[in-house]
């Protein structure tokens, strides 16, 4: 059974307090039943609400977690409901699943680059994908606790409800047959994968981020479709490990909202991997032949062909806002999700909405961030609300490099009429870069114009996406650039980088009219 294809609960009534159904994840082994231990436990057994709850959440992932444990750890009574498991997408199939298996898929990569760096290779890399998917599996059921039904439970004293959510007024809200009343409420019910309308793709099959993960065979050939973060990410690990990867993109550059720099730097390195890339590229349809899944491409080149035995959709992510009863609420929605306002208020003032639902940046950060921006403003309204406008959002694509943005890049600051100069250091100019062989990349910081006021910055480095959070802090603090230059950084990290941009802006300050002033004074203290 696929990861989410529970079996489809629509909300109608069953026995009060009957526990949940069991459910199975593929493989039904012993890590897969850890993590079901935590997340779906069997044998749960909803509570009985008591009275009005100051908070329902919908929703169990990032956001909703977030926001259940805000709330309750400052005295509120809470109840949280969860359709399928608890962790939502980034512990059972995004961010947690992902980085585990591209960080075996990068071991794989340095090994077969050994005699780069003077190390005798000891013959040809085999992997063993069984065993890196086991590895994945039970990284996650480690983590699961943290996100676990009991822990919420016991520690925040939150009522923990399984079943499909369903408002049945503006101020109520169903689960399996029970009515909870509410003052608040928050909708975190997250995203699914956006599958693209392609003649053939839905009979040939496809996996996505929620089936992507049960593999227990490596796919001799992939195909992707969509170069976006999860598009690129899965693309490079897939061929690090092992399959034949062809990467389709209907845009010109991979990672559209990125830096242009930036993807072209990306493109060569999934090149330099063996992924086979097409840009400007649209999948006109699918077809069948025996087992294999032909591929029906037109592009640059014209209308060609090519066979794979997987294909992988990362086309973006689709709000989850059906089953809901968002109308008997008064909560207006459409295709981007629920619409809310700065303070992340819907269209009913009790209703607040957080994370993925709601939100254009649909990162696991943001939905933290969002979460407590709700808790803010849906209680502490006399203490000042909280804008979601003013967060200052960085992210990062974990590719190798990885690409890490915050703020503003050129093509953002050119449409929104806004004159910046930009400082660029390639990586490689920095020492530590230069000692392990990841000089490709670079670092650009934007500035307003004639000044050093921080508007965005762009790195791409094997370790960008720890090193944003420097420039992150600055821009949140008001550190302006040139100050960076005074910040001590150990020697050598490739964070010099920062350092390094920071001294090309205070030598723009140099004018020749300052030089010669400089000259002429050091010349009367020789």
């Amino acid at each position: 059974m696929d990861i989410r294809s529970m079996p489809p609960d629509n909300g109608e009534s069953s026995q009060a307090g009957a526990p949940v159904e069991r459910l199975k994840l593929t493989p039904d082994d012993e890590q897969n039943r850890r993590l079901i231990d935590n997340v779906r436990p069997p044998g749960w057994v909803n509570p009985r609400p008591d009275g009005r709850y100051n908070l329902v959440v919908i929703g169990g992932g990032t956001a909703g977690l977030v926001a259940a444990a805000g709330a309750a750890g400052l005295g509120a009574k809470v109840a949280l409901i969860e359709r399928h498991l608890m962790g939502g997408d980034c512990l059972n199939v995004g961010c947690v699943p992902s980085k585990a298996v591209i960080r075996s898929a990068r071991v794989a990569a340095e090994k077969r680059e050994d005699e780069r760096f003077g190390i005798r290779p000891g013959g040809p890399v085999e992997v063993d994908f069984p065993a890196v998917m086991q590895r994945m599996r039970g990284i996650r059921a480690a983590i699961s606790p943290n996100d676990s039904a009991r822990r919420f439970a016991t520690h925040y004293g939150v009522d923990v409800y399984f079943g499909q959510a369903r408002f049945t007024g503006r101020a109520t809200v169903e689960v399996k047959g029970t009515e909870l009343q509410f003052a608040r409420a928050v909708i975190a019910s997250g995203a699914r994968p956006a599958v693209p309308e392609v003649p053939g793709l839905a009979g040939a099959g496809f996996l996505t981020n929620e089936s992507v993960f049960n593999l227990t065979v490596l796919p001799p050939r992939l195909a992707v479709i969509g170069g976006g973060p999860i598009g690129c990410e899965l693309a490079q690990a897939f061929a690090r490990l092992g399959s034949e990867v062809t990467i389709v993109e209907r845009g010109e550059q991979f990672l559209a909202r990125e830096d242009r720099d930036a993807a072209s730097v990306l493109r060569a390195a999934m090149e330099r991997d063996g992924v086979r890339v097409r840009l400007a590229t649209v999948l006109e349809r699918v077809e069948i032949d025996d087992d294999a899944k032909v591929l029906h491409l037109k592009g640059e080149p014209g209308i060609d062909t090519f066979t794979a035995d997987k294909i992988l959709v990362g086309t973006g992510r689709a709000p989850n806002v059906e089953g809901l009863g968002l109308e008997a609420a008064g909560v207006r929605y459409g295709p981007d999700g629920v619409q809310v306002d700065d303070y992340l208020r819907t269209s009913n003032p009790r209703v607040f909405a957080a994370g993925d639902v709601c939100l254009p940046y649909r990162f696991t950060h943001t939905a933290d961030a969002a979460a407590r921006v709700v808790v803010q403003n849906a209680f502490f309204r006399l203490a000042g609300r909280r804008r979601v406008s003013r967060l200052t959002i960085p992210w990062c694509t974990y590719t190798d490099p990885e690409v890490a943005h915050v703020g503003l890049n050129e093509r953002m600051a050119e449409r929104r009429g806004v004159a910046i100069d930009t400082y660029t250091v390639p990586l490689s100019e920095v020492d530590r870069a230069v000692a392990e062989g990841e000089e490709g990349g670079f670092l650009k910081v934007h500035t307003r114009k004639g000044g050093d006021r921080i508007l965005g910055a762009t790195l791409v480095s094997r370790h960008a996406g720890e090193t944003i959070s420097e420039l992150t802090l600055a821009m949140v603090a008001g550190v302006r650039l040139g100050r960076l230059a005074g910040v001590i950084h150990p020697y050598p990290t490739q964070a010099e980088a920062i350092r390094k941009v920071a001294d090309a802006y205070n030598r723009t300050r140099l004018t020749p009219r300052t030089a010669c002033l400089l000259k002429a004074y050091f010349a009367l203290i020789r």
